[in-house]
């Protein structure tokens, strides 16, 4: 999959440095890591190396993260969620995977900009939002994640909506973070994907610093206001949205 002979000398400094950024922001707010590491990691590592490791280390670090605040999850939310997710994930691979890469992900970059800036403006949720945006949220959030993996800015766009908890609002993202990773490691495994020597090995290189990066991203996390919370999602969103308009430009 990879020649480990022919790696570039920075990726043992870059890496660890991606990986610690990536995971602080996950065990900030619950999601993150892969829209923010595999763009960085692309420029030494393929992508068909990135995806699956970033699979197996974004379901052990949820597991962290929603085991640690598990009286926090909204399990109404996630009886909501979770069945339609899955009908997401069939329409990912069904359908989007037909679609032109580039104007999906202009249009889910615009999306999430302007939630980003809404939330930045706007940190005070005044108003819940009905229930019945979970719907176009699962859908959507399961087929963005099945092709792109980056199905956490959608999910996080309609909890924030929902939950007035921050402790809550990260909790049942990272939940959904998991069952999302989990599934799609069991698919990565029945084709192959996971089987290589590589991908382990780089999960068990990686490991110590994605742990590094959710004690700090924890941190940060019990130091915020609601209100905090709020505005450094609606940044995470505004540079997600932006990181995608700018690879479906190039």
């Amino acid at each position: 999959m990879i020649d480990t002979a022919n790696l570039s000398p920075w990726l043992w400094l870059v890496a660890p440095l991606v990986v610690i950024f990536a995971y602080t922001v996950f065990g900030m707010s619950g999601f993150g890591s892969t829209v923010i590491s595999v763009p960085l990691l692309a420029h030494f590592l393929p992508v068909s190396y990135l995806v699956p490791l970033m699979v197996l280390l974004d379901l052990c670090a949820a597991i962290f993260v929603g085991s640690s605040g598990r009286q926090h999850v909204s399990r109404e939310e996630l009886k909501r969620i979770v069945p339609v997710m899955f009908v997401g994930f069939a329409l990912g691979v069904t359908l989007l995977v037909k679609v032109p890469e580039g104007p999906l992900k202009f249009a889910l970059g615009m999306f999430t900009v302007i939630v980003g800036i809404h939330g930045i403006l706007n940190p005070v949720l005044i108003r819940t939002i009905s229930v019945w945006w979970s719907v176009p949220a699962a859908l959507l959030g399961g087929a963005i994640a099945t092709v792109f993996g980056a199905g956490g800015p959608i999910y996080a766009t309609y909890l924030s909506g929902r939950l007035k908890d921050k402790a809550a609002l990260r909790a049942t993202i990272s939940t959904l973070i998991s069952i999302s990773a989990f599934s799609r490691a069991i698919v990565y495994a029945i084709g192959g994907l996971l089987l290589h020597l590589t991908i382990l090995g780089g999960m068990v290189v990686l490991a110590p610093f994605v742990w590094l990066g959710l004690r700090l991203g924890t941190r940060i996390h019990i130091g915020l206001t609601q209100e905090q919370m709020r505005r450094a999602i609606g940044v995470l969103l505004t540079i997600t949205g932006a990181t995608l308009l700018i690879r479906s430009v190039l």
